[in-house]
């Protein structure tokens, strides 16, 4: 969907499909690592304010050492494999999450369009248009994926019953 998007934004705005190829197979590639080490540091905040200072470091030591086992490291992580993608409980800090991957997607978008073209006017074009356009599809794309899930699990449970 990403890939799509952006191909179609760009070539709105440059109405040139050389361009729009370039920046929608290029882009998404970037945003694709922006958003994990996006993530990843939001994951850190998220879980240094759920414990303590010495809960984590005796993690961090066990974990270095390999001390625990696969089921310890489950019950830390809460019954799952790596963290949580889950936002974070107060509005204040949804809304700061939200901000900063808006502000990373926006720099990564303009930067990209901006090897590829080397003209700031277009690079800001796209770097702004993109990002609102692909929040747009994505929460659209994340309705209709909830729906799939619900009918998924409303089989499964009549299976299950029958």
């Amino acid at each position: 969907m990403h890939l799509i998007v952006a191909i179609l934004v760009a070539f709105a705005l440059t109405r040139d499909w050389r361009i729009a190829l370039a920046v929608g197979v290029v882009e998404p590639i970037f945003q694709t690592f922006a958003y994990s080490i996006h993530d990843r540091i939001w994951h850190r905040i998220e879980q240094r304010r759920m414990r303590s200072g010495f809960e984590e470091t005796a993690e961090a030591v066990t974990a270095r050492l390999e001390l625990m086992t696969m089921a310890e490291q489950d019950r830390v992580h809460g019954g799952h494999h790596g963290h949580s993608h889950a936002l974070p409980r107060s509005l204040k800090q949804v809304a700061l999450k939200t901000v900063t991957y808006g502000l990373m997607h926006f720099t990564v978008a303009v930067a990209v369009a901006f090897a590829l073209t080397r003209d700031w006017r277009i690079a800001l074009a796209i770097g702004t248009v993109e990002p609102l356009v692909q929040t747009v599809f994505f929460t659209l794309h994340d309705r209709i994926w909830t729906r799939i899930e619900a009918k998924k699990a409303r089989r499964a449970a009549e299976a299950a019953a029958a």
